[in-house]
């Protein structure tokens, strides 16, 4: 167990580390976009490579740093109930959604998006308007290698879940600040 929470510790290392590097990505997308939004109604400019890079930069955000949000454990959840839980049975239902949902859900990614970015690349595909952001087989290639790093997080998860469950470990998300549970 020891070996698999080692390999888990060095996959959320690196899944920080990228976190940390495209963060700033998200103050070129709102400085991009407003600088899009002055060209436009004070000067009656636009550019289509301005506008599309916005959509280049918010996708590589989101796709790169889809992994860190769910170590973090700032996903999307309803937890109603989940909060109040212990850490044990919170574990349980984590595990069971890393088997049954996540890491299916991001095989069927990787499976389903592989030939799209892979033709791109191939096609030498151009941008996406005249005058656009002329790296779209980069930006497809972004879906698989989002669903790897999910794919990736997801397992470093199940390994943290198993851990609780055995007894190895606290608590499978180590970045959160737990009070109370036990």
């Amino acid at each position: 167990m020891r070996l698999l929470l080692r390999a888990a510790d060095a996959h959320d290392a690196l899944s920080s580390h990228l976190a940390q590097g495209v963060k700033w990505l998200a103050l070129v997308v709102v400085l991009v976009q407003f600088i899009v939004v002055v060209l436009r109604y004070a000067y009656g400019s636009s550019f289509v490579w301005m506008q599309e890079s916005v959509i280049y930069v918010h996708a590589t955000l989101f796709m790169l740093a889809i992994g860190y949000t769910w170590l973090v454990d700032q996903h999307v959840r309803v937890d109603i109930y989940y909060a109040g839980w212990s850490v044990r049975r919170q574990a349980v239902l984590d595990l069971a959604c890393v088997v049954l949902a996540a890491l299916p859900f991001c095989a069927l990614v990787i499976w389903a998006s592989y030939d799209y970015a892979a033709r791109s690349w191939i096609q030498n595909e151009g941008p996406m308007a005249v005058g656009g952001v002329p790296f779209v087989p980069a930006l497809k290639s972004l879906i698989p290698l989002m669903g790897l790093l999910l794919g990736l997080q997801a397992v470093s998860l199940g390994i943290r879940c198993v851990a609780v469950l055995t007894g190895a470990a606290s608590t499978h998300f180590p970045h959160r600040q737990r009070q109370g549970d036990a």
